[in-house]
């Protein structure tokens, strides 16, 4: 079935690009996008109004969570995935691979699928790539991930290949099936971190008729200087006219530099985690609230940040919150990280569409590194692919 998803390039500086991409549902989103993780049909402790006021327009869902509880076949019965959240933007459901994955021992793969066992009730699951485009087809999401086979990232390089080959199989079971009206694909590319592995991989799944590519199997154990220099030489090889998606990466350092590689969509559950512990993300690096300098602290988090949270509390008050465990800290802070990611991609495209982007993140970075409070950036990023217990 055709779609009517469109994407454009509108500038570019080096090999970072501006640009907006469009799907049936006619919600207009500019790129670089980062989208927040609604693993279980929820951004946790936010309303959906709250969300869409950081400044998000796309939301990502966890089929396999979705697949498990409440189920598909109920969220379609009830209106689909953005009724049922009540989500007026788009969303983006990753394939439910990865937590598949991480069951280890419990999980048995082959070229028909993956057997596994719930991690709720112990219940024998089977997902296939057949299974996953149905269950996502049920959800309704605007953009649908194929499955893969992710490898560890220091798996061995036979390992990778043989991950790799099975990706482009199931992908091409995926293509075969039927989508949601007007539901876009993307396809994923692998090849752990073998430069030359990616590139194979990502000629062989470009040259299918997906609408989006995204990068998989990176912030999986690699160390992330490993990450950073492969970008840069994967990236600008993707197709030009179709979105390039980095999953499930990662803080806000890893976008600049992913951004710059000519990266266009992110998400991590980074800036949402961290906020459950008392981590705020702002342009001067980490801020722990918990830490005893914040006692009597009457400034915001930022004082150049104009979210809910910088307007009205000061980080004495926040910090109070975490040590009482008020359910309120949590909620202030994932405001702030969230709508301070949306304004880092904001800031990100107008240094972009000024053809100033590598000074930008020259600065960007800089700051971000002289300000940290909480000590040496951490070593991997964090995936936003939960592992199954959520």
């Amino acid at each position: 079935m055709k779609t009517t998803f469109h994407f454009e390039v509108e500038g570019s500086s080096g090999q970072a690009r501006a640009g907006w991409l469009r799907t049936a549902r006619g919600v207009r989103v500019p790129t670089p996008v980062f989208m927040p993780v609604g693993t279980q049909a929820t951004v946790k402790g936010l309303l959906p109004g709250e969300v869409w006021a950081t400044g998000a327009r796309i939301v990502l869902g966890n089929t396999y969570h979705l697949w498990l509880r409440p189920g598909p076949e109920l969220i379609a019965q009830l209106g689909g995935l953005h009724r049922f959240m009540r989500w007026d933007g788009l969303i983006l459901t990753d394939s439910g691979g990865f937590q598949v994955y991480s069951l280890g021992e419990l999980r048995k793969v082959s070229d028909e699928g993956v057997a596994f066992r719930s991690h709720l009730d112990g219940s024998l699951r089977r997902m296939s790539p057949e299974e996953s485009m149905r269950i996502q087809r049920l959800l309704g999401s605007d953009i649908a991930m194929v499955l893969d086979e992710c490898p560890p990232g220091e798996a061995p390089r036979a390992q990778v290949e043989a991950a790799m080959a099975r990706t482009t199989r199931w992908a091409e079971r995926c293509l075969r099936t039927e989508p949601a009206p007007g539901q876009a694909r993307f396809g994923i590319v692998q090849g752990g971190t073998h430069l030359d592995l990616r590139l194979r991989h990502l000629e062989r799944i470009a040259a299918m008729p997906f609408e989006g590519l995204a990068l998989g199997g990176f912030s999986v154990g690699e160390p992330v200087e490993r990450m950073h220099e492969l970008l840069p030489q994967v990236a600008p090889r993707m197709p030009a006219d179709r979105p390039r998606y980095l999953m499930g990466v990662g803080t806000p350092q890893d976008l600049v530099r992913a951004i710059g590689a000519g990266l266009d969509m992110f998400d991590c559950v980074l800036p949402t985690r961290n906020a459950r512990t008392g981590q705020a993300l702002t342009w001067h690096g980490r801020v722990n609230l918990k830490q005893a300098r914040h006692r009597s602290d009457e400034r915001p988090i930022d004082e150049g940040c104009d979210c809910p949270t910088c307007r009205t509390f000061s980080r004495a008050y926040l910090r109070h919150l975490f040590k009482a465990r008020e359910m309120l800290g949590p909620r202030l802070l994932t405001l702030h990280n969230l709508h301070f990611y949306q304004r880092l991609t904001e800031a990100a495209r107008r240094a972009i569409l000024e053809d100033r982007y590598a000074r930008w993140a020259e600065e960007t970075l800089h700051a971000m590194r002289e300000g940290d409070e909480v000590g040496p950036a951490d070593p991997r990023s964090m995936r936003h692919r939960r592992r199954p217990g959520g």
